[in-house]
């Protein structure tokens, strides 16, 4: 992998990264097309070790084939993958020795026992006799699942599959984790449990690539996050910075229309139409104290009750990722 290249003006390259103070991993101006059509276009970023990066967008948005060109599984048309050069010496200057893969498709052998999946995953990077049981057994630990190491694959539910998929893509040790969809499809209990384990592998060193369309999962383990949308990079950004992003706001829903109070009404908050609900939203950024907001909040509930307008609810809602992903993306119907 580190020495790919196509030829073309347009060639992606896949190589070393020569400073000691380089990310594991950095992509640059990412392309890809099917058929004329743009996959992935001009998608850059970068991993540091032990961070858990976020790939968060909706079905159709590209994730999915950034992730595979990372892992070597498609090529690119233009721009460059880089990993760490330290790192990739360590594992004999194969940077696929680096990677760990987890692709949303379950990826097991349903006529072989779970501990035979793992052994047959095992040797495929080299793995044999005590070294390799000795992972199997701490792979088979991590993810819950020693009490079924000799049930075949088939008769796991789907959480047990998706954790069996990602104790395989431990057994190396990789540096760099990849994630797709992991939890699609899975009970509470499996996708609390493979999230605490990301949580553990990145707290022990190892980089990951976490992609979801689940925006709760990315906000709660990522420490960055990139929002792709029609093979974009819409924003990339710490949490806390796309947070910032999006303001917290109250939301006044009156239980009658609001009529010639609006033009009052307005100097201390934004009336809009919701869904054909009317709202009035008082919008808390700009480092506003929360007297101030509150302050707000109390003189329009006063010109309500003035005006003889009752109160159906008022709700405060917090910064989360979904709002900025609504945002950015459009609140249009996807086919």
């Amino acid at each position: 992998m580190a020495s790919m290249r196509r030829s073309g003006s347009n060639r992606c390259r896949y190589r070393r990264a020569n400073p000691a103070s380089m990310p594991l991993l950095t992509v640059e101006h990412l392309q890809k097309s099917y058929n004329g059509t743009p996959a992935v276009h001009d998608v850059s970023f970068t991993v540091e070790g032990g961070e858990v990066f976020g790939l968060l967008g909706p079905n159709g948005a590209g994730k999915s084939t950034t992730m595979s060109m990372i892992a070597g599984l498609l090529h690119p048309d233009g721009g460059e993958i880089r990993f760490d050069a330290a790192e990739s010496a360590e594992r004999g200057g194969d940077s696929r020795y680096l990677l760990g893969f987890v692709p949303q498709d379950l990826a097991v052998y349903p006529d072989l026992t779970v501990a035979e999946n793992l052994k047959f995953f095992g040797s495929l990077y080299r793995l044999s006799g005590d070294e390799l049981r000795g992972r199997v057994d701490a792979a088979l630990d991590r993810v819950g699942l020693t009490d079924r190491s000799v049930s075949l694959a088939r008769t796991l539910s789907g959480g047990m599959k998706r954790r069996l998929n990602f104790a395989a893509a431990l057994l190396h040790h990789p540096k760099l984790l990849i994630l797709d969809e992991p939890t699609v499809g899975v009970d509470p209990q499996s996708r609390a449990h493979l999230m605490d384990c990301v949580r553990d592998v990145a707290a022990g060193g190892m980089s990951v690539i976490y992609a979801s369309h689940y925006m709760e999962e990315v906000e709660a383990i990522c420490h960055r996050a990139a929002i792709l949308d029609h093979g974009r990079v819409l924003a990339c950004d710490t949490i806390e910075g796309l947070l910032n992003r999006v303001e917290s706001r109250i939301d006044v829903v009156p239980a009658a229309a609001i009529g010639k109070a609006k033009s009052r009404v307005a100097e201390y908050g934004r009336c809009v139409d919701e869904g054909g609900e009317e709202r009035i939203l008082i919008e808390t950024g700009g480092g506003e104290s929360e007297l101030n907001v509150a302050e707000r909040l109390t003189h329009v509930l006063q010109i309500l009750v003035e005006e003889q307008i009752p109160v159906a609810s008022v709700a405060t809602r917090s910064a989360n990722l979904e709002r900025l992903f609504l945002d950015l993306t459009g609140r249009g119907l996807r086919d």
